[in-house]
């Protein structure tokens, strides 16, 4: 793989995650029922931050460091989900949708100031990166279409 193909391989999952929800009406995705209590907007705000995380640990990683274990610092992943959620859930719709579009755009960016020896190979941080993109985004997609065909939305 080369930077070219992980973008590629990167921006095919992210448009499907966005398809998955295009065309519903903002009280739609403000709707709580489609993984637990998530809602649509819920979802984008989990991705968006677990963008955010990558944002945050690859520089590290990419420099031969390690960061903090979530077991560690908030004790688990799903505890660190959790205050995630309870910290976005009240945000309007708007500032979810363009947190996500802002984050996006700067980890594209940011990809592309990484030396390509990151991307030839497996490698800690392309392991962090597609983690926490790629091979997250098509979780919360076929979640979205399928609470979409369950519902009828």
């Amino acid at each position: 793989m080369n930077r070219e193909k992980l973008l590629q391989q990167l921006d095919k999952a992210w448009n499907a995650f966005k398809a998955s929800y295009a065309g519903l009406p903002d009280a739609q995705l403000a709707e709580p029922g489609v993984t637990d209590d998530w809602s649509v907007k819920d979802i984008i705000a989990h991705v968006t931050w677990w963008e955010e995380e990558a944002l945050k640990h690859l520089p590290l990683i990419a420099s031969g460091g390690r960061p903090p274990r979530y077991s560690v610092k908030y004790g688990g992943i799903d505890a660190f989900n959790a205050q995630m959620t309870e910290k976005k859930h009240d945000l309007p719709l708007a500032n979810v949708v363009q947190q996500m579009e802002d984050t996006h755009q700067r980890l594209l960016a940011y990809i592309q100031t990484v030396p390509e020896e990151h991307f030839t190979r497996e490698t800690r941080f392309r392991r962090r990166l597609r983690l926490d993109t790629y091979s997250h985004y098509p979780i919360h997609t076929r979640a979205i279409q399928e609470w979409r065909q369950r519902s009828g939305k």
